[in-house]
């Protein structure tokens, strides 16, 4: 086992990493930005190391400086994460080459499967259904993509070749849109991954974004732990996540798990990683991409297993076989997280930044929260929005939202704005609550979005009213009041009572 790993990252993910070294008895040192300086992973980590100003590309993205740091601290080991570097073939393969271990996928890995083509192209070859499309190399002309379209017929996806996470991505409902969405797309992709390169996707009707989690040893074990239901999504973005899923049988977490473990174990594939589908209202499903590396949503997994994810990566990274076989995975309850974003729901999901005042965590049984923050911290624009990850399990899906909804209302974050109210209002919504949702459901449901629910109503208005205390005003009633032409009374009324 190792006895020092370097962690390449930032945020909620460099505190779960932290964490899972000390439980294994292992020296955990951390990289950080002038703006992290301060952070909660700074303050937890055994050793902290300095790479640079706060822009990621002067500091998280800086392969060499990272590197340098892990060799200067005597780290055995380097774990990227999510995001960042997590998927960068070249810093894997500069990791070995340094003499450490990439506490993930081997760098030929990443490479093959984190081009969507070619991991498309494998999981053809290993007869697994894959939605129609066809890649669109950086630099052929504008008619022939067009054509190619047209080929495929509207609506259609525009994805970036080389990443993902909704970067480089645009949804195409009109011919006369391609052209300038392929622009941007194409932009977009080269800004965030260095390739321009996309490829165009038929766009399924209401289909549900299942993904399934797999682990890979070097001895040639490979296993699944079943599905994570990923469809509540706002412009290609992740913001609730829960396992198991209601639209997946026994059949069917049979069939997706072992499209999942034959793909991986095709590749050649080592450690953790998600291969992800799309699954439409007859229950077909088709190949999606494949993401090599640990996923944000990984805790619902864990919640439903009761396995450690993390710990798994740094073992099965150190050499050791998995403890387990597929037979004896099993699945306990059900596991909802709500990502908690430093983003403004009533100014169409804006970034927010400035100082959290209060920062108060809900518990109790069945609640989880993996955080980057506390109080008196102070959220800059420099990073990605997740501020903390709010996980709830319950003996089913009733029971785990019931505890979600008890777990939100308790949780206080004020300060800045985040979007805990939108969470609020969806957690509560019938169709969400009977199962009956797709990855439109956020189109479909515009008044989750837009703050015509009275859920998110009343939370706004909290957040407005505690402001009015907090500097002092004594205006409690007259700031209500001025609210009246635009909140419901109902709402209004509640958010009285509450304060």
């Amino acid at each position: 086992m190792f006895k020092k790993i370097l962690v390449a990252n930032r945020g909620e993910i460099a505190v779960r990493v932290i964490r899972a070294c000390r439980e294994l008895g292992i020296t955990s040192a951390v990289v950080f930005s002038e703006a992290d300086r301060k952070s909660l992973a700074v303050r937890l980590a055994d050793e902290a190391y300095p790479i640079g100003a706060p822009p990621v590309k002067e500091s998280y993205l800086v392969a060499e400086k990272i590197i340098e740091m892990a060799k200067k601290c005597g780290a055995e080991a380097i774990h990227p994460g999510y995001g960042l570097l997590s998927e960068n073939s070249a810093f894997a393969q500069q990791v070995q080459q340094g003499g450490m271990v990439f506490i993930g996928p081997k760098a030929a890995d990443i490479r093959i499967l984190g081009d969507k083509v070619e991991a498309r192209r494998l999981a053809k070859e290993a007869g697994i259904p894959i939605v129609p499309g066809v890649e669109f190399p950086s630099g052929r002309s504008e008619a022939d993509a067009l054509g190619e379209a047209e080929k495929l017929g509207f609506p259609l996806l525009i994805k970036a070749k080389a990443g993902g996470g909704g970067k480089g991505m645009r949804q195409i409902e009109r011919k006369e849109d391609f052209p300038s969405a392929l622009k941007l797309a194409s932009s977009e992709a080269r800004s965030y991954f260095g390739d321009g390169s996309v490829y165009l996707e038929k766009y399924l009707h209401r289909p549900r974004h299942i993904e399934i989690q797999v682990l890979a040893d070097a001895h040639g074990n490979c296993i699944h732990l079943g599905e994570r239901e990923c469809s509540i999504q706002r412009r290609h973005q992740k913001l609730l996540e829960e396992s198991p899923s209601v639209a997946v049988d026994a059949s069917l977490r049979q069939k997706l798990g072992g499209a999942a473990a034959a793909l991986a174990q095709k590749a050649g594939y080592l450690n953790a990683g998600t291969v992800e589908f799309l699954v439409d209202e007859k229950k077909n499903f088709y190949f999606l991409e494949v993401n090599t590396r640990l996923q944000v949503e990984h805790p619902v997994t864990e919640m439903v297993t009761g396995l450690d994810l993390v710990a798994l990566q740094i073992k099965i990274a150190a050499g050791e076989r998995l403890p387990f076989a597929q037979g004896d995975v099993k699945w306990n309850g059900w596991a909802i997280e709500c990502r908690i974003n430093a983003e403004d729901p009533a100014q169409n999901f804006f970034p927010s930044s400035g100082k959290i005042d209060v920062y108060r965590e809900p518990a109790g049984p069945g609640v989880r929260v993996d955080s980057g923050v506390y109080q008196g911290w102070e959220v800059g624009l420099f990073y990605d929005s997740l501020l903390a990850k709010l996980i709830c399990w319950g003996p089913d899906r009733a029971g785990a939202l019931a505890r979600m909804r008890r777990a939100l209302e308790e949780f206080r974050l004020f300060g800045i704005a985040t979007n805990i109210p939108f969470h609020k209002a969806l957690v509560n919504h019938p169709r969400f609550f009977s199962g009956d949702f797709s990855t439109f459901f956020l189109e479909e449901e515009k008044g989750i979005m837009d703050g015509s629910e009275a859920g998110l109503e009343v939370a706004l208005i909290g957040s407005v009213l505690y402001k009015e205390l907090k500097r002092g005003e004594s205006r409690l009633r007259q700031a209500a009041a001025t609210l009246a032409s635009q909140w419901k009374g109902e709402a209004r009324r509640a958010a009285l009572r509450q304060w």
